[in-house]
This record gives structure tokens, sequence and C-alpha cells, in this order.
């Protein structure tokens, strides 16, 4: 058993109550996202590049690609960019590439802590102020070309209804009505997102536009990884409703993709 004495002492002032991150910030600063930054070159740092989150009518689905560059070179095409951030709500990442898996990591365990120390879970709008706040402590980073721009969604218990929150570089939070893209190829995703989404959209058709606006977004942007038939490689597509949050596996979106790779008129799935 660990001796109680050692477990760090705050005064009223200082108490982090149940911020996690707070904590970090005080006994242990240099494990936080960015801490210890200088100056790199940019070209030398993987960056995941585009994620989307789109509401239909009983939830949200999140997706991203799977490619990370770093400058012209393909620094990975297996990097995750779509997590769990507790069971209602997942956090998809665009922007450098450590430091964003390094602050999905933080928030998750932010969550959990509140959780534990509160008794109660957080709102779901509590739960995206979090994530703005590690937004906004990453900004030094951010500044010597770390940036981390996450999406935020998840299915809110009280309003019955999936949300979606996007952030700027400084934390800035802002509820997104119906969809949210981010990262290089954001503008063509949120484009054909644009064109064909609709109210009381169906969890399969929704799964199908993200896809698409996925598949749309690697055709013009070059940091964009498109479906690999070859490697097997696909997006990464998560479905968040009552139920929670629910990864697809890799064989049903390989299925999804060869079908709308194929299109309507060789066989593939009717829009």
């Amino acid at each position: 058993m660990s001796d109680p004495s050692a477990l760090p002492l705050f005064a009223p002032t200082t108490d982090p109550g149940p911020s996690f991150a707070e904590l970090l910030r005080q006994i242990a600063p240099h494990q936080l996202p960015g801490a210890g930054i200088d100056r790199l070159n940019e070209l030398d740092v993987p960056h995941g590049t585009t994620v989307v989150a789109i509401r239909f009518a009983d939830g949200v689905i999140m997706a991203g690609d799977r490619r990370a560059t770093a400058g012209y070179t393909i620094a990975s095409r297996r990097i995750e960019k779509v997590f769990p951030a507790d069971d209602f709500s997942g956090v998809s990442i665009a922007g450098a590439a450590g430091p964003a898996a390094e602050m999905v990591k933080l928030f998750q365990v932010q969550l959990e802590h509140y959780e534990k120390v509160q008794g109660d879970a957080l709102s779901l709008e509590g739960k995206a102020n979090q994530l703005g706040q590690l937004v906004r402590a990453n900004l030094p980073a951010a500044m010597q070309g770390l940036a981390v721009v996450p999406l935020f969604a998840g299915f809110d218990v009280d309003r019955e209804r999936g949300r979606v929150f996007a952030y700027d570089v400084t934390g800035g939070r802002y509820e997104e009505q119906d969809f949210s893209a981010q990262g290089s190829g954001s503008v063509h995703a949120r484009n054909w997102i644009k064109a064909a989404w609709r109210e009381g959209m169906t969890v399969d058709e929704t799964i199908d536009l993200a896809l698409t606006s996925l598949f749309a977004a690697a055709d013009e942007d070059v940091a964009t990884g498109g479906p690999d038939l070859v490697r097997r490689i696909f997006p990464s597509v998560a479905a968040i409703d009552a139920t929670g949050f629910r990864p697809l596996a890799d064989d049903e979106i390989a299925d999804r993709s060869a079908a709308l790779l194929q299109g309507p008129e060789r066989g593939g799935r009717e829009s």
C-alpha cells in the first residue's frame, strides 16, 4: 500500500479540484502536451489530415482517413484519428500527430478523473469545454508549428440527440448544427457533406456519406489518404448513439468502401 504522506497536499487557493490537467500543471507540468517544445521544423513532424463528424437521426458519426504526412512524405498510412472520449462521446484529431495523441489521452483521463472526484459525469457541453481548455493550453506549441485542431462529438443523454463541436487553434469552441470537418482536406469533405446531408438520415446513410466525403477529400487533397484496396487500409469510423460509442469493424468499412467505389451503376449502394 502506498504511503499517504507521499500524496500531494494543496492549500485551498491552489487545490486543482476535479481537473486532472490542473493537477499536472502543479505537480508535473512537463507531462502536459506540448511542454518543453522549443522550435521544430514543421516539415519533420507527422501531421494527421482529414476528419469529419456528422449528425444523424439517433446520434453522430465520426470518421477520419488514416494518412499522416511530414512535409511531402507519407509518415504513416495507418494512423488512428478517431477515439472514444468516454462511453457517450468521441474525439477525432487533425494537426500534429504526436501532441494530438497525447491530448486525447489526457482528455480521456481528465473525464474519468472528474467523474471519480465529483461522483458524476460531466455534461456533454462540459466535456466540450474541457477539451477546449486543453487545446488552449497547447497554444505555445501551436505557435511553433504543432497545432492540434480536434473535433468532439457525442450523444447528449439529456437532449437525446447527437451534437458536434469544432475548435480553433486557440481553444475556441463552436457547436456545429449538423456536421463539421477539420484538417487539410476539410473544405472538400465539408462541401460534399453539405450537398448531401438532410435531417433524419439513418445511421447507414450517414456512414456512407462520411466515407464518400473522405474519398472526395482524398481526390483533391494530397495529404488525405483514400481507401487502399491492396493494403486493405480504410477510414476509421465510429457511431455514437444512446447505446454508446461503437467503432465499426474494418471488414464492414471495407465492404461499404468497395460498394461506394463501384457506384450505383456498377451494383454499389443506392443513394
